[in-house]
């Protein structure tokens, strides 16, 4: 059974209180597929997720940070989100194995928008990645040379979480899937499942 994975970052003070710059540097050391794609989608929303855009423009790929962040300087307040609809490059097995650019989307909240989880506007996270199904980081013994390239996703997706908590100003991070379940537990019980850690 497949399910989202994401990684929320909450911000302390100082990064709250500079919250798009945060965002900038999020998207600064993303590392945005430089292959051919499909466009990028930045939207930025008023209020929460139900209400209709202030704004949603394509964005040529591969993506131009200063582009986006150009954009981002017309929005404030405590009530907006942006949202950055993009591309990274991941090993997927579509019959055959390619690195191919895979739907990614890059989110900064408002401490008052309402982002549609459970926690109170406030408690939400202030930032966060969505990655996409977590299938494409867990092994698949069903699937022929598998192991190496998921292994490969994996150390991607670690690289970049490490990455950020030496550029961010996080107070903490949680690297799970939608359903609630953290993602280094889950990874753990299909190693384990597929005899590749005890």
């Amino acid at each position: 059974m497949t399910d989202q994975l994401f990684l929320s970052i909450w911000l302390n003070r100082n990064g709250r209180a500079e919250r798009t710059r945060q965002f900038e540097k999020m998207l600064r050391h993303f590392p945005f597929s430089q292959r051919e794609q499909p466009q990028s989608i930045l939207s930025i929303l008023g209020v929460d997720t139900t209400e209709p855009p202030l704004l949603e423009t394509p964005v040529n790929g591969p993506v131009d940070v200063d582009d986006v962040v150009g954009l981002l300087g017309d929005y404030s307040g405590d009530d907006v989100a942006f949202e950055l609809e993009s591309w990274w490059d991941l090993w997927i097995y579509d019959g055959d194995w390619k690195l191919a650019p895979t739907r990614v989307l890059l989110s900064c909240f408002g401490p008052a928008f309402d982002n549609g989880t459970h926690e109170a506007a406030g408690e939400q996270e202030d930032l966060r990645i969505d990655f996409g199904v977590d299938s494409h980081y867990l092994p698949d013994l069903e699937v022929p040379a598998g192991a190496k390239l998921i292994e490969s996703n994996v150390k991607s997706l670690l690289r970049l979480v490490h990455e950020l908590d030496s550029v961010l100003e996080v107070k903490r991070r949680m690297l799970q899937t939608e359903s609630g379940v953290n993602f280094a537990d889950r990874l753990q019980q299909v190693l384990s499942a597929t005899g590749r850690v005890q």
